[in-house]
């Protein structure tokens, strides 16, 4: 009778090695996230509340609008995904920092646990209308988190720009700009110089490469590098702005050119001074005759004048 080959059934091993496998990695994990131990706990996240703490619904940012003097109100979601509780300190930061008012500076938000803090934020009463940008800052664990926060203050605007403290001085004119409305302003300028001959410069309006903030005060420099040598200018600044905001102010100056004065400086000068004394000396004497006219006696009625009297005793001795 022939040998029979003993059968090994193969199946329930390879299905044993699987099982092994399986178990072993679901026994090697990594300490981190086995046991986060008394350390610091670490993978928080701060964000701002509604539609989730994570995923394509989550808000980017928190958006408040209001006019000024309102109170605006939203909630801010701190998330501790560790196994061990989460202390975290809340505070305003950027320019709409000040307004922020919490109902908690300092939250402890338990393991793996989701906490929602409610927050104020006051827009003052003379807020300037327009976008304004802030964040919630949130630090705990030696870590921080910033939910940035968009506030629109609604409101009229007003355009407001002021050219003050005009100064010629050799080839530069100095100036500076206001902006005394509640909206940003990207000004335009315009130059123009008078001397005692005509127009020296006209330079038409331009855009400056700047923007003017609310209540923002910038001084300026515009150069003449053609400024005359001898001459008595006026120069004339004018700004107009978006939102029908414009001024104008102008300056005086004198160009005299620096001593030793030569050649036609010096002729020019001379003529000058000539002209003066004359029409000063042309002046004294009209004033002089009109002041002689004016006090000298007019002759009465009964008194002739001294050559008709002598006319007469002549002819008297004749007869």
């Amino acid at each position: 009778m022939p040998q029979s080959t003993p059968y090994v059934h193969r199946r329930p091993f390879a299905l044993a090695v699987l099982f092994g496998a399986l178990l072993l990695s679901l026994l090697v994990v990594p300490p981190a996230a086995a046991d986060d131990g008394p350390g610091t706990p670490a993978g928080w996240t701060a964000r701002p509340a509604g539609g989730g703490s994570a995923g394509e619904d989550a808000r980017p940012y928190v958006y408040l609008e209001g006019t000024p003097g309102a109170v605006l109100q939203d909630r801010v979601s701190v998330t501790n995904p560790a196994r061990t509780p989460l202390t975290v300190r809340l505070r305003g930061d950027g320019p709409a920092g000040p307004w922020f008012r919490f109902a908690a500076d300092t939250v402890t938000v338990p393991a793996r646990t989701r906490a929602d803090v409610p927050f104020a934020l006051a827009v003052p009463r003379d807020a300037v209308p327009g976008g304004v940008a802030g964040e919630i800052l949130t630090v705990g664990g030696g870590e921080e988190r910033r939910v940035p926060v968009r506030v629109r203050v609604g409101g009229p605007t007003l355009a407001a720009l002021t050219v003050e403290d005009v100064e010629v001085s050799g080839r530069t004119i100095r100036y500076a700009l206001v902006n005394r409305g509640n909206a940003p302003l990207r000004p335009r300028l315009s130059v123009r110089a008078e001397g005692a001959f005509g127009t020296l410069l006209d330079r038409q309006a331009r855009p400056l490469p700047l923007e003017l903030a609310p209540g923002r005060r910038v001084e300026l420099t515009e150069p003449w590098p053609d400024a005359p040598a001898l001459d008595s200018v006026t120069v004339r600044l004018r700004v107009t702005a978006e939102g029908g905001a414009r001024d104008e102010a102008a300056a005086s100056a004198a160009y005299v050119p620096p001593a030793p004065v030569t050649g036609a400086g010096l002729l020019a000068l001379g003529v000058l001074a000539v002209l003066g004394a004359r029409a000063y000396r042309r002046g004294r004497w009209r004033t002089g005759t009109s002041a002689a006219a004016a006090t000298a006696p007019a002759p009465g009625p009964d008194k002739q004048p001294a050559e008709e009297e002598r006319h007469l005793e002549t002819a008297g001795a004749e007869s």
